[in-house]
């Protein structure tokens, strides 16, 4: 009982929340580099092919959607702020 009363808190569900969203991004790492990664190779036959000279599925991983997505956007944090303090009028 003392121990679900010190963690079952509502001051400790941020600190749950965080911890559960970094370990959701871990896994979504682990799983697109398990699956889609060129260089990693799970199953015996694909190991057994040693080094391929794949440049196309390469490049395929490295420019996923994320990365298509950002490249158009300005690197700012806050564009609205950012604009607000520094465009003139």
């Amino acid at each position: 009982m003392a121990t679900t009363s010190r963690w079952i808190r509502p001051e400790v569900f941020p600190l749950f929340a965080t911890i559960g969203v970094a370990v959701g991004i871990c896994g979504m790492q682990l799983v697109r580099n398990i699956t889609g990664n060129p260089e990693v190779r799970v199953t015996k036959e694909n190991r057994a092919a040693g080094i391929l000279d794949n440049q196309e599925e390469g490049e395929k991983y490295k420019e996923h959607a994320l990365r298509k997505f950002v490249r158009t956007k300005r690197p700012e944090v806050m564009p609205g702020i950012n604009g607000f303090f520094s465009d003139p009028r």
